[in-house]
């Protein structure tokens, strides 16, 4: 074999090599999300994330316990890299399985995410949260008549209480917190009141509930403030008519404080690419995502230098629930039963 022929054949195996290395670090440039928060206005911040660093955000829905299930059967061959989704107690949830990884930083720290919204090891961290109020029709109703959840089962609101399924994660959290405040009897005895109190049986979502308070189908409704916002906030006038025959009561302000639930997200414990997953992580938690989170959906920011939307702050300022939004999942079944027993479909 001659020397240029031998040349050829090591320039080529290098070139070979190169490109090799080159193809796998392109791949690993790269972080999947099993995501079960559906907001379109999230694209935005996932892409300004790609601009900034060059890693391509891969999003695979689904629903959130599609997921956690998925990531179980899948096990060590996952590709799953960070978990998100709309509800602390299905973050815990998977927490509690073993399938997400305590994770920390100085930038996650330096965010001083407040110790609610987070789990103290780190294994999931709130991106954003939302109060759970009551609504009331501003022509009916003066606020000083209904002070706390409590209220809603006594016997002067029979016919006028709006609510969505009892079996939906937002309604499920609220009764989980009553139950870790005033124990299932109180609680069973105060979802039977509520069901009894039902303008109409459960259906639809948030808004829902809302435009029915606006219409008169009843005086009450309970809804997260988001959906509140967005309809102030609307293009459509006939959403900002709804709002404006609307008012809102955080409730429990004399006590245990409003009960909040929050998007957030794990790292997943064998994520291929943890390094990526953690900067993924950092970034939704940067004031710049943080401010999309609140301008974009009317959530309230976790990152406590970024305030919520000027809407909301409108709504006025009121205390939170001074317990882990997570700690609710404990009392879900316990939860479900009772709802189910009461007729909270």
């Amino acid at each position: 074999m001659s020397l240029n022929t031998i040349l050829r054949l090591t320039a080529a195996v290098g070139a070979l090599t190169l490109a090799t290395l080159s193809s796998a670090l392109a791949q690993t440039q790269e972080v999947n999300v099993y995501n079960s928060r559906h907001y379109n206005t999230d694209r935005a911040i996932y892409d300004a994330f790609t601009k900034a660093t060059g890693i391509k955000v891969n999003i695979i829905e689904g629903n959130h316990d599609e997921l956690i299930q998925r990531m179980k059967s899948e096990g060590a061959s996952s590709p799953a890299d960070l978990f998100i989704t709309v509800d602390a107690g299905r973050l815990a949830a998977a927490a509690k399985e073993g399938l997400l990884a305590p994770t920390t930083s100085p930038a996650l720290e330096g965010v001083k995410v407040p110790a609610t919204l987070r789990a103290p090891d780190g294994a999931w961290w709130g991106l954003s949260s939302r109060a759970r109020v009551i609504v009331y029709a501003l022509d009916r109703v003066k606020p000083g008549q209904i002070k706390i959840y409590e209220d809603l089962a006594k016997p002067e609101w029979k016919g006028k209480v709006l609510t969505r399924s009892g079996t939906h994660p937002y309604s499920l959290a609220l009764t989980a917190s009553m139950i870790a405040a005033n124990g299932e009897e109180k609680t069973e005895a105060w979802v039977k009141g509520l069901v009894a109190n039902l303008a109409r049986p459960p259906q639809g979502g948030d808004t829902d509930q809302i435009k029915a308070v606006a219409v008169g189908e009843g005086d009450l409704a309970i809804a997260n403030t988001y959906y509140v916002g967005k309809l102030i906030t609307s293009a459509k006038a006939e959403d900002r008519a709804v709002a404006a025959k609307i008012g809102v009561i955080f409730p429990n302000q004399e006590d245990r404080g409003t009960h909040v639930n929050l998007s957030g997200a794990g790292v997943v414990k064998t994520a291929p690419h943890a390094e990526n997953a953690r900067k993924l992580l950092e970034h939704l938690l940067s004031p710049e995502a943080q401010r999309m989170f609140a301008d974009g959906n009317m959530e309230f920011p976790v990152n406590p230098a970024v305030a919520p939307h000027a809407e909301l702050t409108k709504l006025g300022s009121f205390k939170q629930a001074s317990v882990n939004a997570a700690s609710f999942a404990d009392y879900t079944p316990q939860a479900l039963r009772i709802m189910d027993r009461a007729g909270w479909k």
